[in-house]
């Protein structure tokens, strides 16, 4: 019997939260997982597999393609657009990796797949981004949202973002803790066979490992030290 629902997608902060929810919380929860029309989905296997490690259901994996074109201009979906270097997005509040109103979409359908199981609690993994940032991760967009929830007149729905202020390190320290196997999990927005290490998620990665004293067990083209 699941008692709570769980947006993972693969990452570091995703899969280190389903870590967590089910080791230190002890949790059940019904786990989801998006493919979106983004340039590659290499993670979604990953999700699937860090389930499967952790006793849970086979996760819920919606393919939300048919939305592509309301995504079209984000560098993680267009062809076109060229996923940036982390330099080329220091400073700017809406970088090109945006993907317009994403987590909203995948909240909102979260939510509706948490009321079918008859259970109040979503997790996400949004955090603290120390070098860019994204509006829908901040505590003001979970309280804005919350508050909408609220008006469920049956089951009134909660969203939780246990590491909403923490930062990528943060996120590593309590995941080594919890034995998360890192090498199973993708982080880069590049779909390559290593990750790029310039991007700003492998930036924020690389600089994560090197706070903590650790090697980034993934393969990287350049970057990894």
């Amino acid at each position: 019997m699941v008692d709570s629902v769980a947006i993972v997608s693969g990452g570091m902060d995703s899969v280190t939260l389903l870590h967590y929810l089910v080791k230190q919380e002890q949790l059940k929860p019904a786990v989801i997982t998006f493919v979106y029309g983004q340039k590659h989905a290499k993670e979604v296997a990953l999700a699937q597999a860090q389930a499967q490690l952790l006793g849970c259901d086979p996760p819920l994996v919606l393919n939300l393609a048919v939305l592509r074109p309301l995504f079209a201009h984000s560098a993680l979906v267009d062809v076109d657009t060229a996923v940036p270097d982390v330099l080329d997005v220091m400073g700017d509040p809406q970088p090109p990796t945006y993907v317009p109103n994403r987590n909203m979409i995948f909240l909102a359908l979260a939510a509706a797949y948490a009321e079918t199981h008859g259970v109040a609690d979503i997790y996400y993994g949004a955090q603290r981004h120390d070098i860019y940032g994204y509006w829908d991760t901040t505590p003001q967009f979970l309280e804005s949202l919350n508050h909408v929830y609220s008006l469920n007149r049956t089951l009134p729905i909660q969203i939780k973002a246990p590491f909403v202020r923490y930062t990528k390190t943060d996120i590593l320290r309590l995941g080594v803790k919890l034995k998360v196997d890192y090498a199973q999990t993708w982080s880069c927005y590049q779909g390559q066979a290593a990750a790029c290490g310039r991007c700003p998620t492998c930036a924020e990665r690389l600089q994560a490992f090197a706070e903590v004293g650790l090697e980034d067990p993934l393969p990287y083209l350049i970057g990894n030290r």
